[in-house]
């Protein structure tokens, strides 16, 4: 029997959950971790209870329209991040819930600041929003490669060699402040990182070349990214370490096996929306009074 997801156990797991101040260490993450399942069968279970689960939690937000729920996915090419949506959202109302995937900037979006388009794509009360990457590519991708920073035209940055600590500082705390006031204003924040292992990645990418039905993921700039890698990793740890807060918290997800992958997304998402007691709103005495009254009329119509 797998195990309830009442009992939110990954969501508070210690190996999953950067809580403030907890230093990330990447190198020493499994990325190969289960947290105790035997097999797949038990993780695909506890998976199907808690879409269920989820289903019902959105109804109710929806009815109860005073929380809404964001969704940050980040991680490295052929991580997972497009089936562990399509799995784990797979029995959500489609009306309530919306996917942005935000790849390179437009030109439009380079003439604003780089929060400007997640801002355009924030949920509304009641609904569920996805970041199929999202505003931390401008503290992961773009600290890999600085040189994209002088396309958006800043003030007093016009080579890479401003580009130093205090910059990258100024922008996790804009981040921070971004997440503290949507969140006070009931935005439910849950940011995913999906770690898959450099070898894991390698399986993927030739198994994307090989089998002809896959051949449309694969990208030969994912590849070149992978020189980087070491610099991606060490631009994760000190992004998740820098921005994972109470109302904003880090999970770093194990990777390398789906089934758990999709698991824990789904189980820390039920738990997180468990926490908020939500409920169906109550109706006063003179809405129950039109009730009756609608009920009566339709009772004794012509037929």
């Amino acid at each position: 029997m797998g195990k309830s997801s009442t009992d939110n156990f990954l969501r508070k797991d210690e190996n999953l959950l950067i809580k403030p101040g907890k230093k990330l260490d990447l190198r020493k993450f499994d990325t190969k971790y289960t947290a105790g399942f035997k097999d797949k069968d038990d993780a695909e279970q506890m998976l199907k209870e808690d879409i269920e689960r989820l289903a019902e939690l959105q109804d109710m937000m929806f009815a109860m329209n005073k929380y809404s729920l964001l969704i940050v996915f980040q991680a490295m090419d052929a991580a997972g991040k497009d089936g562990t949506i399509k799995h784990v959202m797979s029995g959500v109302n489609p009306q309530g819930c919306e996917v942005t995937s935000f790849k390179e900037p437009s030109r439009e979006e380079l003439e604003h600041d780089y929060l400007w388009r997640v801002n355009k794509a924030l949920p509304k009360r009641g609904m569920i929003s996805i970041y199929n990457r999202s505003h931390y590519e401008e503290v992961l991708v773009v600290k890999v490669h600085p040189e994209y920073i002088l396309f958006q035209n800043i003030p007093e940055i016009d080579s890479v060699d401003k580009i130093d600590k205090s910059f990258w500082k100024s922008r996790y705390e804009a981040i921070n402040n971004f997440e503290k006031q949507i969140a006070e204003n009931g935005t439910v924040i849950l940011k995913f990182f999906l770690h898959v292992s450099k070898d894991e990645q390698k399986k993927r990418f030739l198994s994307r070349i090989e089998e002809p039905e896959k051949n449309w993921k694969f990208s030969a700039g994912d590849v070149k990214e992978r020189k980087y890698w070491d610099d991606y990793m060490n631009a994760y740890e000190d992004a998740i370490n820098a921005t994972s807060s109470e109302y904003a918290p880090w999970y770093v997800i194990p990777a390398d096996k789906k089934w758990f992958m999709r698991a824990c997304v789904g189980d820390i998402i039920v738990g997180t929306l468990e926490k908020l007691n939500l409920s169906y709103p109550k109706i006063n005495e003179k809405q129950k009074t039109e009730l009756l009254e609608a009920k009566n009329i339709i009772l004794n119509e012509d037929t």
